[in-house]
């Protein structure tokens, strides 16, 4: 029936405007709105932002983050360790005790020296105390030591600048002893060098036995890293340092160095391959420590100690 709009197929009339075409009010928004934007003039692109980071870099001096840090925290655990520590001055962050440890004269002097250097000191379980120690023999009592923070190499020659000194400078080369590390940075300390550069790599660094063997001497005088000891060593070059390496086959002997009251790096190697080829070649001078027949060689930490004292005669 005509005008049935109930009827099967009709249309239902509503208070809706049908629907427009393409060619009718929606033109508008189907009009060019020009070429896309590159990827990097996007701010929301992570192109932009790659951008914007490299243009800040290159604004920047090219030199490495000033500092480094050797990344976790690091432990010492029992206590004739911890009263050691407390007593050379290694930069204990937290004391550790377990719960119903017994009181006896080291844990009373670990707490007395913790008080007046005003450490936090914490109460936890022995199974808790194991957990964080890695199952170490703790005995009750551990320290916690933050993570080291490096001084880039460019620092140490800034520090001998600011004290109106010729640079003196310890490298260690393939020291892997931390001991060594510690004895050499405590030598440096000792007769006036204005800091230790290490390699980053296949080397010793500042964990608990160096810092321990140092003395406290860390607190005091910067130890750098760098990533390539060779490339490093060039830096230094061209900076008008000479380098000298320590070597048993040397061409001068450490008596006759003469370059001792300029700007200098002494390079020290490992006591079983000394320096390393490149190291080796890279060195102004070899110089030999005179010994007896008899000693093959010295450690790194006595070898340094001996060549910065003759150094530091020489200054004087």
């Amino acid at each position: 029936m005509p005008g049935n709009s109930q009827r099967k197929g009709s249309i239902r009339k509503t208070a809706k405007k049908p629907t427009a075409g393409s060619g009718g009010r929606v033109r508008r928004g189907l009009e060019g709105k020009g070429p896309t934007p590159k990827a990097k003039d996007r701010p929301y692109h992570k192109a932009h932002k790659a951008a914007k980071k490299a243009e800040k870099t290159a604004a920047s001096p090219s030199r490495s983050p000033k500092r480094r840090t050797t990344g976790d925290a690091e432990w010492i655990a029992g206590r004739n360790s911890v009263v050691e520590a407390l007593r050379e001055g290694i930069p204990v962050q937290t004391l550790y005790v377990a719960e119903g440890a017994e009181r006896d004269g080291r844990l009373r002097e670990a707490f007395r020296l913790a008080q007046d250097k005003g450490m936090g000191l914490l109460e936890v379980t022995k199974n808790e105390l194991d957990r964080m120690t890695s199952g170490a023999v703790h005995q009750g009592l551990a320290a916690r030591i933050p993570a080291y923070e490096y001084a880039h190499a460019d620092d140490l020659l800034e520090r001998a600048r600011e004290a109106g000194e010729e640079p003196l400078i310890v490298a260690l080369d393939q020291v892997t002893d931390p001991r060594n590390l510690g004895a050499a940075i405590r030598s440096a300390a000792a007769f006036g060098a204005h800091g230790v550069l290490i390699p980053e790599r296949r080397a010793a660094g500042m964990t608990a036995s160096a810092w321990k063997t140092s003395a406290g001497a860390a607190a005091r005088i910067p130890v750098a890293q760098t990533v390539n000891l060779t490339r490093q060593l060039k830096a230094y070059q061209d900076a008008g340092c000479m380098v000298v390496g320590l070597a048993a086959d040397g061409d001068v002997s450490l008596p006759d160095l003469d370059l001792a009251d300029g700007p200098l790096v002494v390079v020290v190697g490992s006591e079983g391959d000394g320096l390393s080829r490149l190291v080796a070649e890279t060195c102004d001078q070899l110089v030999s420590i005179p010994m007896a027949n008899q000693v093959e060689s010295l450690n790194a930490g006595v070898a340094a100690s001996v060549a910065l004292y003759a150094v530091a005669q020489a200054r004087a």
